[in-house]
């Protein structure tokens, strides 16, 4: 007899890519319990901002106002944070260049930037928003699953699972449930990895970081931004207390300890050489490292991975949380299509195929900024290079492109520019834009030359797949896209360029199955 589920699926951890996770299936109709252990949001300082997929994702799911005034009260602290040193006196004050990331804490100039490149083209609004902390996007998170109906259960432990053919007794502080599907979202400490026996290869950490905010006195005496000293690498800033720290003399000792107010002024006053510096009180604070590691698959069987349960990392560069939102993008739509039976054959093996290349990636990214700030005479000479590269134009667009996360590209079938890239947001002569027809987690059709062959290819696709018929004036050549759920192009078309709508079939069957019968 087939086992009745609690919901069909269970999500264990309930951070940000847990919650993104959740609220993609829930916009599918699919049941969704999300297991918390914390029993209210992370208030400890984590992420800083996110990169364009990050912000093009909530975009497209109608969160675009609740970033932008994230963002706001953002840039107020980064404010206070100049208008304070200066009354302190420090001894230079200015306010920076227009930001575009940093690599290896080397900061990037925004107004070296070429924002005519074509991988810059098209990102709409969604361009404009990037300096969200985690701990903000958790919130809109969960107000938004809530609206959504997701199931969240806070202070409930995953204790353990037995996998089965047609489903999985989940069992956790609380009691037990039984779940068609099992997604790890519970972070590099996973349990769920490590009880379904995913191999974790990688390299060891090497460094001993901290975060932090403080209360602090001194702190005139220090950088402002990044640094680089003799025993390490510091940063200070962009808010007031915000400090930073990176030892390169292994990882530490216990990472679960509380982090004191003397570990945070020891290390602090190590690697910025200012003694004088005292911490008073710590408001939050963690330890990081960079132990590099990544599953080399992500499902088996009934259960996957996604987040840092799949991929840890340092956090320089701020690629993680991205990287774990882009992977709750990509499984939400292809996993609900499994769970309503709708999903053509191998949908969700092309979950690792995608992802597994971008996380791998960014383990080598962060690598390579590790490696890029160790305080030796030939890394800082070669850091010097970096720097002075930086300085241009070519080299400021190759690096802010790489972290904004500009250009991502899937290897998928066809031959069109726009295959595999996430979709231009299209500003279309009925006065909407693309990202409008994606709110709700559906599939887009967009026929941009009023042609019959496009709008009858779909024809059976239901409520998989929106048609949609505008004229595109500032893409005048395009003359129709077909967009995943989570955004990516799968099949494009010129106008004037020949096609029979066979190919235009093929990515519809591919990636939503076969029309229904009925419409034949």
């Amino acid at each position: 007899m087939p086992m009745t589920y609690d919901a069909d699926v269970v999500v264990a951890g309930g951070g940000p890519v847990g919650l993104m996770l959740a609220c993609e299936l829930a916009l599918a109709d699919v049941p969704v319990i999300v297991l918390e252990r914390l029993t209210e949001v992370d208030t400890k300082i984590k992420a800083g901002g996110i990169n364009f997929p990050s912000s093009e994702a909530f975009y497209r799911r109608g969160m675009l106002p609740g970033l932008v005034e994230a963002q706001r009260a953002a840039l107020e602290r980064f404010s206070s944070f100049l208008r304070q040193r200066q009354a302190a006196g420090a001894s230079s004050v200015r306010q920076p260049p227009k930001f575009a990331g940093h690599f290896a804490g080397i900061m990037l100039r925004g107004d070296l930037l070429d924002e005519s490149d074509p991988d810059f083209d098209g990102q709409g609004p969604a361009g404009e928003v990037g300096l969200v902390p985690q701990e903000a996007l958790e919130r809109l998170l969960g107000a938004r699953a809530a609206e959504l109906g997701v199931d969240l259960r806070r202070g409930v432990t995953l204790t353990g699972f037995d996998a089965g053919d047609d489903g999985i007794h989940v069992h956790t502080s609380d009691g037990s449930l039984r779940t068609g599907w099992l997604v790890g979202c519970d972070g590099g400490r996973s349990t769920v990895r490590r009880l379904a026996g995913f191999p974790f290869p990688g390299t060891p950490p090497e460094i001993t970081g901290h975060q932090a905010l403080v209360e602090m006195t001194g702190a005139e005496a220090l950088g402002a931004g990044w640094n680089w000293t003799d025993t390490g690498t510091y940063a200070h800033g962009p808010m007031p207390g915000r400090i930073l720290t990176v030892e390169f003399d292994g990882p530490p000792e216990d990472r679960e300890a509380p982090v004191t107010a003397g570990e945070l002024e020891n290390s602090l006053r190590k690697v910025s050489g200012v003694p004088d510096v005292r911490i008073h009180k710590v408001i939050s604070a963690t330890r990081f490292t960079d132990n590099a590691r990544q599953v080399p698959d992500y499902r088996s069987g009934r259960v996957l991975l996604a987040g840092d349960a799949a991929h840890v990392h340092s956090p320089f560069g701020g690629q993680g949380l991205n990287l774990g939102i882009g992977d709750a993008m990509n499984l939400g739509w292809k996993l609900a299509a499994t769970v309503r039976g709708r999903a053509p054959e191998g949908l969700l093996d092309t979950y690792t195929a995608e992802r597994h290349p971008l996380g791998a990636w960014v383990l080598e990214w962060t690598r390579a900024q590790v490696a890029l700030m160790r305080p030796e005479s030939h890394t800082q000479a070669l850091r010097g290079v970096i720097a002075e590269l930086t300085g241009t134009a070519a080299a400021t667009t190759f690096f802010a492109k790489k972290i904004s996360g500009a250009g991502q590209r899937y290897d998928l079938p066809g031959d069109h520019p726009l295959t595999g890239r996430s979709a231009p947001d299209l500003a279309l002569s009925d006065g909407t834009r693309l990202a409008d027809h994606l709110h709700d987690g559906r599939g887009l059709l967009l026929d941009l030359a009023d042609d019959a062959v496009v709008r009858e290819r779909a024809t059976g696709y239901g409520d998989r797949v929106r048609v949609r018929t505008a004229r595109c004036p500032e893409r005048p050549g395009l003359a129709g896209l077909l967009v995943r759920p989570d955004g990516c192009t799968a099949w494009a078309a010129d106008s004037g360029a020949p096609y029979t709508g066979d190919d235009l079939d093929a990515a519809l069957r591919s990636w939503f199955g076969a029309p229904d019968a009925s419409a034949a």
